[in-house]
C-alpha cells in the first residue's frame, strides 16, 4: 500500500503589507450659500457656569434676541491678524463629508474611509462676504416652539483642503472621485444637502485657475470679511424686513422705559470664541 503524502509544514510567518501615506489637496468652490452654525460664546458659558433662573421682571426688562451678536458668534473665525481669512471652518467637516458618502457610492464604506483618511489642519480658511441671515426654526422640546435664529452665510465661498490617506488601501483618484460625490449629495455648514430638508453647503472641485476660485480667494478675504461682520448686510429681503423692524423697536421700547438705546449697529470687532473640539458641522 502506497504511503500518504506527507504534509508540508504549516507557516506561522506573519506578513503585513507596508502602508504609505498618500496626500492630495482640493480647491473648492461653493454650489450653494454656506449656513454657519457655531456654538456662541454665550451658550459655551451657560454650559460651563448656568445663569439662576430669571423672573418676570427680569425677563421682561432682558432682551431675547441680539442678531448682531448672534451674527458674528456664529462663525468659526481667526483671532490673529496674520491669517489670509478672518473666517474659517473645521476641517472636521470635510471629512465627515466624505465618510458620509460613502453610504450612497459604492464601493467604499463609512467606517473603513473614517479611519484611512484624515484632514490635515483644525481649521481650514474660507473665502467669501459674510451677511446675516435670519430664519425661522423649531426648538427641541415637545411643542416644537418657533423662534428666530441669527446666523451668518455666505452665498459664495471657496476654499482649499489638504488630505492624507493611506495607501495602498485607497487612491488619490478613489478619494478625488468620492470628495466630488461628498460635495453633491453631503456638504457642510446647517441645512446641508446630507440633512435632506436644506441644501445649503453644496460645492464642486475645481483647479486653482477656475474663474471663480481665483475671483472669491483674491477679493473675499480678511479685510472685506472684516467689514462685513462689523457692517454685516442681509442676505434676503426676509430678513432685511424684520431686522428694520427690530430696530426701530428697540429704539421705541427703550425710549418708552427710559432706558438707554441698544446699540443694534454692530460696528464692535467680532469677539474671540474657542473652536468647539467636536462641534456638529
Amino acid at each position: 500500500m502506497a504511503n500518504a503524502k506527507s504534509k508540508a509544514p504549516e507557516s506561522n510567518e506573519i506578513q503585513i503589507m507596508q502602508v504609505n501615506q498618500g496626500a492630495i489637496e482640493f480647491c473648492l468652490v461653493g454650489t450653494s450659500p454656506l449656513l454657519y452654525n457655531a456654538m456662541s460664546e454665550k451658550a459655551w458659558h451657560e454650559l460651563l457656569y448656568p445663569s439662576p433662573k430669571k423672573n418676570a421682571a427680569e425677563k421682561q426688562s432682558s432682551m431675547k434676541h441680539d442678531p448682531p451678536s448672534e451674527f458674528r458668534n456664529s462663525t468659526y473665525h481667526h483671532t490673529e491678524d496674520t491669517a489670509a481669512t478672518r473666517l474659517n471652518f473645521p476641517s472636521a467637516a470635510f471629512k465627515k463629508a466624505l465618510a458620509s458618502a460613502a453610504l450612497d457610492i459604492p464601493g467604499a464604506a463609512k467606517a473603513q474611509i473614517g479611519r484611512l483618511v484624515w484632514a490635515q489642519g483644525q481649521r481650514v480658511d474660507m473665502y467669501g462676504i459674510p451677511q446675516l441671515s435670519c430664519m425661522i426654526v423649531r426648538m427641541a422640546d415637545m411643542n416644537r416652539t418657533p423662534d428666530v435664529r441669527t446666523r451668518a452665510i455666505l452665498p459664495e465661498w471657496a476654499c482649499r483642503v489638504s488630505m492624507r490617506f493611506m495607501e495602498p488601501i485607497l487612491k488619490a483618484q478613489t478619494i478625488t472621485n468620492l470628495f466630488a460625490a461628498a460635495g453633491f449629495i453631503c456638504g457642510i455648514g446647517d441645512g446641508r444637502q446630507q440633512k435632506g430638508s436644506l441644501s445649503y453647503g453644496q460645492f464642486r472641485l475645481c483647479g486653482l485657475d477656475d474663474p471663480d476660485y481665483v475671483r472669491i480667494t483674491t477679493s473675499m478675504g480678511r479685510v472685506p470679511q472684516d467689514a462685513a461682520l462689523a457692517e454685516p448686510s442681509y442676505y434676503d429681503e426676509e430678513t432685511e424686513r424684520l431686522m428694520l423692524w427690530f430696530k426701530a423697536e428697540v429704539v421705541k421700547r427703550d425710549g418708552r422705559n427710559g432706558r438707554p438705546v441698544h446699540n443694534t449697529n454692530g460696528a464692535a470687532k467680532a469677539a474671540s470664541l474657542p473652536l468647539p473640539p467636536d462641534a456638529e458641522v
